[in-house]
């Protein structure tokens, strides 16, 4: 018996002794490392997805990401809130030299026109000018003639449009309003582009998922959101003319085309960004045949130098420079089903040769 009792006492003393060590030896416990984000709607969907296949190779690493809007990413981002940023709208020159920031084009995406009529007509279709008339409020009712002339086939009620619009700093409204710049010299002196501008008429929603809703709520109305919330509500699309005279379906394949003719030249990844726009390079190319005109990169902002944000160590920093890297190879079989364009090779390396500019305190986290 008392043999038994030696061995238990033993037994439990070992235990004890080796909890003990766990609990007091933080490098035999795998550390959480914790890091967020916030910013643009428009590639939510697609972010989701990384965050979710990333933590099953990477548990010990929690990433949040909060879609707010490209406006309040940026915001974040400039305050340090954020250890990324999410923006459909690259930072302004003046964000840029208070920033020491880096862009990295994540992919490939389109903003479309979604309406709500009863009988859900398929394929309504729009050029620039007649999307700005409505956005402007010069064109009120769905069976206006300008519609009508370019919808022969379809019949078209005589109620009034209802205008649907972002309410916050958006990167969708920044490449939509920056589309209609392109169109129209009107919109482009009275209203202008940006992630947040003074609209003529027409109500506000929060986010995407804001305008969707809304447009879903009400009938005979018209707004913008990214081709994959229209996918994912059920809502009905429009086709948009493009400068080679086509009226476009947009998809992954003419967004893709929208990409590949825009042949943009990137700037280096710490450059000024504020003028990149694959809508600027295309809109008047009436070689780009099979593009969607309202294309746009969407980019993680991020500080070249990590150590400036607070509570940053360097394990959250390689942490961060780890997923990117995963982020721009593995995580881009994920866009298609998704409905974004995955990235052309050549920006796959431009974005290499960005994320390898990373420091903390000086020190590179990638050779």
């Amino acid at each position: 018996m008392k043999y038994k009792i030696v061995i238990l006492l033993t037994v439990t003393l070992i235990t004890g002794v080796f909890f003990t060590f766990q609990y007091l030896n933080p490098a035999s416990r795998t550390q959480t490392i914790t890091l967020n984000g916030a910013g643009a709607t428009f590639p939510f969907p697609l972010i989701d997805k990384w965050i979710s296949e990333y933590h099953k190779i990477k548990p010990e690493v929690q990433l949040n990401y909060q879609s707010i809007g490209s406006g309040g990413g940026i915001k974040q981002h400039m305050e340090k809130t954020v250890q990324f940023a999410a923006s459909d709208a690259p930072l302004t020159l003046e964000q840029s030299l208070v920033a020491n920031s880096l862009h990295i084009p994540i992919t490939i995406g389109g903003v479309v026109p979604i309406y709500n009529l009863p009988g859900n007509p398929k394929g309504i279709k729009f050029t620039g000018e007649t999307l700005v008339d409505i956005y402007l409020g010069k064109i009120r009712k769905w069976n206006d003639p300008r519609i009508l002339e370019i919808n022969p086939t379809i019949n078209l009620p005589d109620k009034d449009i209802v205008v649907v619009h972002r309410s916050d700093g958006s990167g969708t409204t920044f490449i939509w309003t920056s589309y209609l710049s392109e169109v129209s010299k009107e919109w482009k002196e009275t209203v202008g582009k940006g992630t947040s501008v003074k609209w003529p008429t027409g109500i506000g929603g929060k986010g995407n998922e804001g305008v969707a809703g809304l447009v879903s709520q009400n009938p005979y109305s018209i707004g913008y959101v990214e081709f994959i919330y229209a996918k994912k509500n059920n809502l009905t699309w429009g086709l948009v003319k493009n400068a080679a005279g086509e009226f476009i379906e947009p998809g992954l394949k003419s967004f893709a085309a929208a990409a590949a003719h825009a042949a943009v030249s990137l700037p280096k990844g710490d450059a000024d960004w504020s003028k990149v726009s694959i809508v600027e390079n295309i809109i008047n190319n009436t070689q780009a045949t099979g593009a969607y005109p309202i294309t746009s990169f969407s980019y993680f902002i991020i500080y070249k130098e990590l150590n400036v944000l607070p509570n940053m160590d360097e394990a959250a920093a390689r942490a961060l420079v780890e997923f990117l890297w995963w982020m721009l190879h593995e995580g881009q079989k994920y866009s298609a089903d998704l409905d974004y364009v995955p990235l052309p090779e050549n920006i796959v390396k431009h974005n290499e040769e960005t994320i390898k500019m990373v420091t903390f305190n000086g020190k590179k986290l990638l050779g």
